[in-house]
């Protein structure tokens, strides 16, 4: 994949969620993850991160929006559903892009929102888990950015000899 990226959440309150969020960005090689204004204690998230991926990419816990800091030139994209956010499917990502989710029950808070670059939407009927939503948003920015072959038009057509 081209770039790189980083996965965040802001006021996460279950070890569940966040540690299936973390593990998430791992798996697809997320390059760092972060937390704004929560509580949550990592050894604790270990339970659902079952792949450690606090020893194979840096994990950066900002205790508040004031001390929140990304790369140079890395985009902020908030996931959030606004009206005036940008449909996901849409959305072209950038190459250098940190994505925050918000927490379970609420929503980004609006000084967040003001700093995002970008905010994206997945187009469903109502909130999904947020540790579904991360996967389904990386596994957006992987297809798009990824270096796959064009999909077949035919679902059978490489199968054919």
């Amino acid at each position: 994949m081209r770039g790189y990226f980083g996965v965040g959440a802001e006021e996460m309150s279950k070890d569940f969620n966040l540690g299936n969020l973390v593990r998430t960005s791992h798996a697809f090689g997320a390059s760092f993850f972060f937390t704004i204004n929560s509580t949550l204690d990592y050894q604790k998230i270990r339970a659902s991160d079952t792949s450690h991926a606090d020893i194979h990419m840096p994990f950066y816990p900002y205790k508040n929006l004031k001390e929140f800091t990304l790369p140079k030139d890395c985009s902020l994209v908030g996931v959030e559903l606004l009206d005036e956010a940008v449909d996901l499917p849409s959305f072209r990502h950038p190459l250098r892009a940190a994505y925050v989710l918000g927490p379970e029950r609420g929503n980004l808070s609006p000084e967040l929102v003001k700093r995002c670059d970008h905010i994206i939407k997945i187009p469903t009927k109502f909130c999904v888990n947020v540790g579904v939503a991360g996967a389904m948003v990386i596994y957006d920015r992987m297809i798009s950015l990824g270096k796959f072959a064009e999909r077949p038009v035919c679902p059978h057509s490489r199968i054919r000899g």
